[in-house]
């Protein structure tokens, strides 16, 4: 009995999603960013939004950069942080996470 409750008191000192990918964005909708605001954002980066979508409670932008590269950048719909940003046809498969424009 006690090895159970000392099981469950770890349990329950984990944050809530402690077990799901880091890269979701979990903000109430009342929380968000308007999509334009999202729009802006990609024109201050220089990038061509081929569409903006909502993935994993993120907005994401599929688009190009300023190098003509195409791009996946997944934003956190309340304080418009930069998620991950992925080079789609970058051969090695590089990938830039948590990167915040200054």
């Amino acid at each position: 009995m006690r090895k159970a409750l000392t099981i469950l008191a770890f349990l329950a000192a984990i944050p809530a999603g402690a077990a799901f990918a880091d890269d979701d964005c979990f903000v109430p909708m009342a929380d968000w960013q308007p999509r334009e605001a999202v729009a802006r954002l990609a024109a201050e980066q220089g990038w061509a939004v081929r569409r903006i979508r909502i993935d994993d409670g993120c907005y994401e932008i599929d688009g190009r950069d300023a190098e003509g590269r195409a791009i996946e950048v997944k934003v956190h719909p309340g304080t418009l942080r930069i998620v991950e940003l992925e080079f789609e046809d970058d051969d090695q498969g590089h990938e830039r996470e948590g990167q915040e424009d200054d």
